[in-house]
This record gives C-alpha cells, structure tokens and sequence, in this order.
C-alpha cells in the first residue's frame, strides 16, 4: 500500500512532467487527460471526473460535483488552467476532501509561468 507521502512526490512528479511537455494555455481537460496518463504510466490507479456524493440531513443529493482526477483513492487533484488562484479553489477542494473523508489535495494551475507557484498541497 502506498502511502499519501509518497503518492505526492509520484503526483508532483507527473505535474511537472506534463507541465514542462505542454507548457501553458490549454484547457483544464487536456491537461486532465495528460496528468491521468502520466500517472497511469507510474502503474499508479487514477480515476478522472469522479461524483462526489453528498448526503444532506439524511437524504443523498442530486449533485454535478466530480473530482477532476482521484489518485489511488487517497488524492484529490482539481486542476485548473486560469490567470490565478483565488482563494475560493481552496475553499472547494477543502470541502471536496471534506465530503470524500480524504486526507490530502492538490490544487493545480497549469497557466503559470512556474509551475511551483500553481501547485497548492493541502492536508486536512
């Protein structure tokens, strides 16, 4: 079994693979498709735009919400392709990792000029 640590450098290592072979502006579902390939190519299990259920006061809710790409069940990642980060991204895959009872996320922006600085981690 691996764990979060380790699945993370495996991610961040396919990030900027994909990152440093496209570049930037493109969609977020190209990158998607990349991202999940890359990481397949690292024998690790990716799931792409995954439901996320939401259970309200009992009942299960009817929702639109996906996971962008779901890394061996235990990481999130939401990508986005935008001018920045704004804090309500965070605030999402804080409440994705919330509902989904995981611990760890990524938040990635591929329009940047550094990659490091579109790269959120965060941990709950």
């Amino acid at each position: 079994m691996i764990v979060e640590e380790e699945l993370s450098y495996k991610v961040r290592g396919a990030i900027y693979e994909v990152y440093n072979q496209l570049g930037t502006g493109l969609l977020e579902s190209v990158y998607a498709t990349a991202l999940k390939y890359e990481l397949e190519n690292k024998g690790l299990k990716v799931l792409s735009e995954v439901p996320i259920p939401i259970v309200y006061k009992g009942v299960m809710l009817k929702t639109a919400f996906r996971l962008d790409l779901l890394v061996e069940d235990k990481i999130i990642l939401e990508l986005k392709s935008v001018e920045e980060i704004k804090p309500i991204y965070k605030k999402q895959l804080l409440t994705y990792l919330k509902l989904t009872h995981k611990k760890v996320g990524f938040l990635v922006n591929f329009n940047e000029v550094d990659i490091n600085k579109g790269i959120v981690r965060l941990v709950v």
